[in-house]
């Protein structure tokens, strides 16, 4: 069935749901297809909001018998693709979640965010392996890889997955671990909801009563320097420590705030499981003299508060790439690259310190970055009147620097639209991968996402 067929298919079964749907008839259907990224226009049949599973084996159902797709995006982060001929599905309705101290285990719904989560852990000495944004769902985190601050000493955050119930595409609703369904809950490890709609997760807490961290800023003139100096003490890093490094060029911008605007600068974040982490600081403030020092205990609380990411749904650009290295070279042609004018649209960015635990995972995943020593995030915002050319250009630019030192793989939650996860694993990942998609869900029913047919 072509796209076009699929999209003129009807769907008697939109009257009969319990939650809320809402077609291209309603005056609604513009703001609640809208993805995290507003660059991205989605064009789905329906967007479903089912208040539970009833509503959720329907959807599929339904989406069978008319020859549509489904496609789940908790709160509409990692689109990707238009989605014409897909049924929208959100799962907000899945609201619950239960910490279980004592067990050292969180279950969390599908529609969750990772902030009532994190707050909820405020005080108990224990953490979980979230992102760096209290808005993303730990639905879509989890099983599209996650990286965070944590990652060197927890892995990634699919590592932190123990078990999920998922409804399949034929309607059965089962919780599977890596006793009852290894080749599953591998998948779920990094390839998303390809194999099934996920209702609810079983995650890992881990203890870290102490933690400290903060940010250090650097004028931007000492960029390559302070660079270098954590690309050095990266070698001999404690698994204990998650290190950020981000060059900042800020526009003149009224939107944004005064103590940034049209400023330029370079900032480390830091969070480490005890003080002793925090060596690898005596090196680079012997290569530069920051300009802004906040370090002291902190909590995974605190340091999501601090990172400053958006709490709003924004139209922008950006790109990712794991690297193998970082040589003098590749640093020194980064910032020359970047004081460049026409490379202004590129606001921010970052480096991550990879290794640690991260080369030895110990569940099996789907994602992976073992062997790799760093992931790079890079940010286009689109301002309004800003025509997207320039930046998209500026991330060309940046791609066709960094390629020289590119790691084999990247963290699914890392693609940018209209990636695959053929940037994320090998050819017979790949080929693995497709086979238990086939396997669960052999009409098609789920929408492809990041892994064509």
């Amino acid at each position: 069935m072509t796209t076009e067929q699929r999209s003129r298919a009807p769907l008697p079964f939109l009257a009969s749901l319990a939650g809320r749907v809402t077609t291209p008839a309603d005056a609604a259907y513009d703001a609640e297809r809208a993805p995290w990224n507003l660059s991205i226009d989605q064009r789905p049949l329906a967007v479903a909001h089912p208040d539970g599973l009833d509503d959720l084996r329907a959807i599929l159902a339904a989406a069978r018998s008319a020859g549509v797709t489904v496609a789940v995006q908790p709160s509409g982060h990692g689109a990707s693709s238009a989605l014409e001929g897909s049924i929208l599905v959100r799962t907000a309705a899945f609201d619950r979640f239960d910490i279980d101290a004592d067990a050292r285990v969180a279950t969390i719904g599908a529609g969750v965010q990772w902030g009532p989560v994190i707050d909820a852990l405020d005080g108990t000495g224990l953490v979980i392996p979230s992102g760096t944004s209290r808005v993303v769902t730990p639905a879509g985190y989890l099983t599209g890889g996650g990286h965070s601050w944590l990652s060197r000493w927890a892995g990634l955050g699919a590592q932190s997955l123990r078990a999920a119930w998922i409804l399949r595409p034929d309607g059965t609703h089962e919780r599977v671990d890596d006793a009852s369904d290894p080749d599953t809950m591998w998948a779920l490890r990094g390839a998303g909801g390809l194999v099934g709609i996920v209702t609810q997760l079983e995650v890992d807490l881990l203890e870290a009563p102490s933690m400290v961290g903060g940010v250090l800023s650097f004028d931007a003139a000492d960029g390559p320097a302070v660079f270098r100096a954590v690309r050095d003490a990266a070698v001999d890093a404690p698994e204990g420590l998650g290190a950020f490094i981000s060059s900042m060029r800020m526009p003149d911008a009224p939107m944004l705030p005064e103590h940034i605007r049209g400023r330029s600068f370079v900032t480390l974040e830091v969070l480490a499981r005890s003080e002793s982490d925090l060596e690898l600081l005596d090196g680079l403030r012997a290569a530069a003299t920051p300009t802004e020092e906040r370090l002291g205990p902190i909590t995974q609380a605190g340091m999501a508060a601090m990172s400053m990411e958006p709490e709003e749904p924004s139209p922008g650009g950006g790109s990712s790439h794991a690297l193998a290295g970082l040589p003098d070279a590749a640093i020194d042609g980064f910032f020359e690259w970047r004081s460049r004018e026409e490379q202004r649209p590129l606001v921010g960015f970052t480096l991550r310190m990879l290794g640690g635990v991260l080369d030895e995972p110990e569940r099996p995943a789907f994602a992976t970055v073992a062997g790799a020593a760093w992931i790079t995030h890079s940010l286009v915002p689109q301002f309004p009147g800003m025509p997207p050319e320039p930046g998209l250009a500026a991330l060309a630019g940046l791609d066709a620097l960094l390629r020289p030192h590119l790691a084999e793989r990247v963290v699914p939650t890392f693609l940018g639209p209209g990636e695959t996860l053929d940037r994320c694993a090998s050819a017979p990942d790949l080929a693995r991968l497709r086979a238990i998609r086939d396997a669960a869900d052999p009409d098609g029913v789920l929408h492809e996402g990041r892994l064509p047919r």
